[in-house]
C-alpha cells in the first residue's frame, strides 16, 4: 500500500496526477493584463453593436449619448456572454490570455466544461469580483470566477 505505483490503479490516474503537478497558475500581473485586454475587447464589442444599431436607426444616436443605467446593465451581461462563453468554451482562451500565453482549465488540467465557462461568466457579474484576485492566497492566484466553477488560469506550455 505504501508503493507509489499501485498496480490496481487505472493507467490514466498516474497521468492525471502528473498533469496536475505540472500546472503553473498565472501570476497576478498576467491576470491584470488579461483583464485589461478582455475589458477593452468587451467595450469594443458594445461599441460595434451600438454602431450597427444606430446605422439602421439614426434617430437613436441622441438617446445613446444620454446616460442610461438600465441599458448599461443589460448590455454588460450580453457582451460578457457573447465574448467569454464562445472563446473560453471552444478554445480555452480569450484575447488577453493569448497575449499572456495563459489558458483556462478545470482543476484537473482539462479544458473547462460549458457549464464551468457559463459559471465563470456569471461570476464576473458579482460586484467588485475583480478585486477578489488581490486577496487570493499566494499559492494559487484565483478570483471568484475561478473558485466558484472550480477552474484555473494556468500558463500554457
Amino acid at each position: 500500500m505504501n508503493d507509489p505505483h499501485n498496480p490496481y490503479d487505472a493507467p490514466q490516474t498516474q497521468v492525471r496526477a502528473e498533469r496536475i503537478a505540472q500546472l503553473v497558475t498565472a501570476t497576478r500581473g498576467q491576470r491584470l493584463i488579461n483583464y485589461l485586454i478582455d475589458s477593452l475587447a468587451c467595450v469594443a464589442l458594445i461599441v460595434c453593436a451600438l454602431t450597427l444599431y444606430t446605422a439602421y436607426d439614426p434617430a437613436v444616436v441622441n438617446s445613446l449619448r444620454e446616460p442610461n443605467m438600465l441599458r448599461d446593465w443589460v448590455m454588460t451581461p450580453i457582451a460578457l456572454l457573447i465574448y467569454y462563453v464562445p472563446m473560453e468554451g471552444m478554445f480555452g482562451v480569450t484575447l488577453g490570455k493569448l497575449v499572456t500565453n495563459t489558458r483556462v482549465v478545470d482543476e484537473q488540467g482539462r479544458p473547462p466544461s460549458w457549464g464551468q465557462v457559463l459559471g465563470r461568466t456569471a461570476a464576473r457579474l458579482i460586484p467588485f469580483e475583480q478585486f477578489t484576485i488581490l486577496f487570493s492566497g499566494t499559492e494559487r492566484v484565483a478570483a471568484w470566477h475561478d473558485r466558484l466553477p472550480k477552474t484555473l488560469v494556468v500558463r500554457a506550455r
